[in-house]
């Protein structure tokens, strides 16, 4: 048996050896030259992955290989070129955002050799259509040829587009195209609402507004598309309850979203009635559900924006996948002879994915596997052109609200306090059970106490403010009138604020997470999120903000806590 050693007397840690000069060890120690290559590159701006091209000159006949930029959009794969394409997008968005005129010029007038080929063309088809008619099939195979020529010539002269579809062949089989599109009825779902559709105009610039002086501006808007909820999620976003938490409607929402996002425009430009132009771009959220952020040139009716929303969906056709028929220790085999994965029991050939698509068109009754939709969160304010809210949103940077009441120094010294909460919160000592129990002892002393018989309305008003005299005078203070509290909460948050807070800043704390959360850009405001490191946010932080809210559900009743806390959770899975 070893004996314990005595406190002070243990042995130090052994001091790292240098590996032998010349060994494995001693190698590895020793930087990369491609890492430090990469790293001068990304200093200096320069790209770290081109790619090499072969370019030859036709009249010199000489030959050279050049580097060019692989144009990465990703940081971790190629930060010089991710920069550059979102400086890139940063400049294409802020001069094409706000225009008031047509971006792009008319088409110019068709010249004469256009004309008569135009006119040639349409002489072909009238010839084809004639020798089908009388099935003069040996005619009708030189007329696909001299219009596929006169095709050619149109594509060389200059001009857009086909005038009509290409003619296969007379021994050709249609229906045996593998790259042929399927058809789906495009009649509308039952439980889906109906959309106005008007004619698209050839416009892409929104409405002007003149004010009553006579000033006139064109606003655009900033849009934000969520997905609906999966079930509740705590602030990290992990699940409240893992085994009720749909995760399967979840990927299928994930998988067909940019399907949703094409629908979405296109309901939204047929029912607006011009090709509205936007620039946007997707991102997940903490739930891992991904969401949208668009910007739109010109204003739209936020009814006409929700309504389009609620009416847009995408129906997945695919075969059933409820059903799972094989494991990790029965799967299908391949069939040399056959071609073809076989049952591994009846060797039967397992169906295609065609195969499958085909049967579910033969089917009328066929309903499709799965349904997206948005959710019923749908953001859109307007932004007006050449203002500081513009430059921010472009940028991506938080802005804040247009509703700040309170001066900034009463935020950062609350932004300090919850902050300190916080990390308490963090380490998890009894400092911050004492501070819950604190707030739950007051709440209840205070509230606990003989209340004369007056009218709710009544009570609610003295409950809202208090006045207090002074040498200067009498001063009124107004407190949180939170709805939905019954009075013990509202005398709860009033003690609250008395004691640490003052008073309304409940009221203030919960609008600005609302804010927060809301916000199109407020994923920047979190210190977890990447590029937050680049910002200095003077005002109150995310963290802060919840850990105030936090410490109010902790102060409230039983019941006005659980009724808080449902609301703090719809805002907690929205960010």
């Amino acid at each position: 048996m070893t004996a314990p050693t005595l406190p002070g007397l243990a042995s130090a840690a052994p001091a790292p050896v240098a590996p032998r000069p010349g060994s494995r060890a001693a190698r590895m120690a020793l930087p990369r030259s491609v890492d430090l290559l990469k790293e001068i590159a990304t200093e200096y701006g320069v790209c770290i992955r081109p790619l090499a091209m072969r370019r030859t000159d036709l009249d010199t006949g000489l030959t050279e290989i050049i580097d060019l930029p692989c144009g990465a959009t990703r940081e971790d794969k190629c930060p010089p070129c991710a920069k550059k394409n979102r400086r890139l997008r940063q400049a294409q968005i802020r001069e094409g955002w706000h225009r008031d005129d047509e971006p792009l010029p008319g088409p110019e007038p068709a010249t004469e050799a256009q004309k008569s080929l135009i006119l040639f063309r349409a002489h072909l088809e009238f010839s084809r259509d004639e020798a089908v008619r009388a099935a003069q099939w040996d005619q009708v195979t030189d007329l696909d040829e001299a219009i596929r020529e006169v095709e050619e010539a149109i594509a060389a002269e200059g001009l857009r587009g086909r005038v009509g579809p290409p003619h296969a062949s007379v021994d050709d089989d249609q229906d045996e195209e593998p790259g042929r599109r399927r058809k789906r009825s495009t009649k509308r779902r039952q439980d889906a609402p109906d959309l106005p559709r008007r004619k698209v105009e050839r416009r892409t610039v929104g409405k002007t507004y003149t004010a009553s002086d006579g000033t006139t501006y064109r606003p655009s808007m900033w849009l934000t598309l969520t997905l609906d909820s999966y079930g509740p999620v705590r602030p990290d976003g992990t699940p409240v309850n893992p085994d009720r938490y749909d995760y399967r409607r979840a990927a299928w929402d994930a998988v067909h979203f940019p399907r949703l996002l094409d629908r979405f425009w296109q309901n939204l430009r047929r029912c607006e009635g011009w090709n509205v132009q936007y620039a946007g771009c997707v991102e997940p959220q903490r739930r891992l559900a991904p969401h949208a952020h668009f910007a739109i040139r010109g204003t739209i009716p936020r009814d006409v924006l929700r309504t389009v929303a609620a009416a847009t969906y995408h129906q997945v056709w695919w075969p059933s996948v409820d059903v799972q028929r094989y494991t990790l220790d029965r799967l299908p085999v391949w069939d040399e002879q056959a071609a073809a994965w076989v049952d591994p029991d009846t060797r039967e050939p397992l169906t295609t994915w065609t195969e499958a698509l085909d049967a579910i068109d033969d089917d009328p009754d066929a309903e499709p596997v799965h349904v997206v939709r948005f959710g019923a969160q749908v953001d859109a304010r307007r932004v007006m052109p050449g203002t500081e809210d513009a430059e921010r949103t472009i940028r991506y940077r938080p802005a804040p609200g247009p509703r700040r009441r309170r001066p900034a120094p009463r935020l950062r010294q609350l932004h300090r306090w919850g902050r300190r909460h916080h990390e308490r919160q963090d380490r998890g000592g009894t400092r911050m059970t004492t501070l819950r129990h604190r707030a739950k002892i007051s709440a209840c002393l205070f509230s606990e106490r003989t209340m004369p018989r007056r009218r709710p309305r009544e009570l609610r008003r003295s409950l809202s403010t208090r006045s207090a005299s002074s040498r200067y005078g009498t001063r009124t203070y107004r407190f949180s009138m939170l709805p939905g509290l019954s009075g013990r909460g509202l005398t709860a948050i009033r003690n609250l604020e008395l004691a640490r807070l003052w008073p309304g800043a409940v009221a203030e704390v919960l609008e600005i997470w609302e804010e927060m959360v809301r916000h199109p850009a407020h994923r920047i405001r979190d210190p977890g999120y990447r590029a937050a490191e680049e910002f200095h946010l003077e005002y109150l932080s995310p963290a802060g903000a919840r850990a105030v809210l936090e410490v109010v559900a902790y102060a409230l009743p039983k019941q006005d806590a659980r009724t808080f806390r449902r609301r703090l959770a719809v805002l907690d899975e929205m960010w």
